[in-house]
């Protein structure tokens, strides 16, 4: 059955929608009077892009830059475009994007699109395209991992995304569902969501308080298919909820977010782990991972459903195969409780713990922001194209804390905090 657009949009709650787009410019970007805004969206999000557009110049935006998404388009290039293209990308445009994050513009990505809307081509030029966009992305990208600027990711439901999510279902249902899921993690269901994210932040500042005052070496994850020692990288920092971005200004990078995460030493993880929740990667999804790593590096990796994507995404780089961060979550976090699969990061990640593989953040250091690249890679920290976190936490996982002299410190038991 097919639905007409306006049903499909008067599914979403446009008070909630606009307590969303609310949020997003005063939590998540902490938008700041004068400053510049860039935003990237998918085509449907365009409600929600108005919203955060007037709220952004309510707040005193000099100027709010919209670039917008098509997945139509996005395809025409896989069923039309010649061979070459797929080993090119648009780096005239992160150039420029670079340039605006040195003049102090924030940032802000909205998520909706269809997860699966590369599953039916060609991974051979998904994985080149990818590449390719990654390198380009590259001057930008290091602007948003050094957290040189406030930054924020925010999510709206999507015709065909919600389809994913809730198979089965007529279009405006699956819709008001996946909105209603969206609104409750990102805690814009209720009145005061304003207020309940000074809350939230505060309980995530307890928890990397103690974390950073535990100074551990390693982390021991164990559990079924999993026996994995993570070291944390030399002078490494845990973080979550809001943080301050070197130009000052205090933001939360992604909403929702349940994690604390820090920085791994990518020449100091060994042992095997297995994933807990499947990863959707660029159309494909990849589930069952396993691998084994040895002084920081994968080399063994499995998956009992889009391995070959896994392996090609394993030789992006050097840097691919080692972790990037470490993030703990615990298995009654709200989104885990949910029950959804997202097949979207951004939520999937703060249902469980998970590891990154490839870039690290600088943030996550002590004195982060006044380290240069050769002194972060000397202690530890990884560099790559890629960011990808999997899924590796349960009720079933058990952390140790390990310390400089070997004693350890209960960090999780059965995938709740100790």
């Amino acid at each position: 059955m097919t639905t007409h657009p306006r049903n499909v949009a008067a599914a979403i709650d446009p008070v909630k929608l606009d307590r969303l787009a609310e949020v997003a410019v005063k939590v998540g970007l902490n938008l700041q009077p004068g400053q510049d805004l860039y935003l990237t969206a998918p085509m449907a999000a365009l409600p929600l892009v108005r919203r955060i557009a007037a709220h952004a110049y309510k707040a005193g935006a000099g100027l709010v830059t919209p670039l917008f998404s098509d997945e139509e388009i996005t395809l025409a290039r896989y069923r039309y475009a010649p061979d070459a293209s797929f080993d090119r990308a648009a780096g005239w445009l992160y150039e420029g994007v670079a340039k605006a994050f040195s003049e102090n513009t924030a940032r802000l990505a909205i998520v909706g699109d269809n997860p699966m809307l590369l599953a039916g081509e060609d991974p051979a030029k998904v994985s080149r395209a990818s590449k390719a966009n990654s390198i380009a992305y590259q001057p930008a990208l290091e602007k948003i991992a050094g957290f040189d600027i406030n930054w924020n990711i925010v999510a709206f439901p999507g015709t065909a995304w919600a389809a994913q999510v809730f198979p089965g279902e007529d279009e405006a249902v699956a819709v008001a569902r996946l909105a209603d899921a969206i609104f409750a993690a990102s805690r814009v269901d209720g009145t005061d969501p304003i207020g309940a994210w000074g809350e939230h932040n505060a309980a995530l500042a307890r928890r990397t308080a103690w974390l950073n005052g535990q100074a551990f070496q390693a982390l021991h994850f164990t559990g079924p298919g999993t026996d994995l020692i993570v070291g944390l990288a030399d002078g490494h920092e845990w973080q979550g909820g809001a943080s301050t971005a070197k130009n000052g200004i205090t933001c939360n990078a992604n909403i929702p977010t349940e994690e604390v995460f820090t920085t791994p030493h990518a020449r100091r993880v060994e042992g095997h782990v297995r994933s807990t929740k499947p990863l959707s990667y660029q159309g494909t999804l990849i589930d069952d991972i396993a691998v084994r790593f040895e002084e920081g590096r994968i080399v063994e990796a499995k998956a009992s459903r889009g391995e070959a994507v896994l392996n090609k995404v394993l030789d992006t780089d050097e840097g691919a195969r080692r972790l990037g961060e470490v993030a703990l979550v615990p298995h009654s976090s709200p989104i885990s409780k949910g029950g959804l699969l997202f097949f979207n990061t951004l939520f999937d990640e703060n249902a469980a713990c998970h590891i990154a593989l490839g870039q690290c953040y600088s943030k996550c250091f002590v004195d982060g922001a006044s380290l240069s690249p050769d002194e972060i890679a000397a202690r530890g920290g990884n560099k790559s194209f890629i960011h990808i976190d999997w899924m590796i936490g349960s009720g079933e996982i058990d952390i140790d804390g390990v310390k400089p002299d070997g004693s350890r410190v209960p960090v999780f038991r059965k995938g709740e905090w100790a």
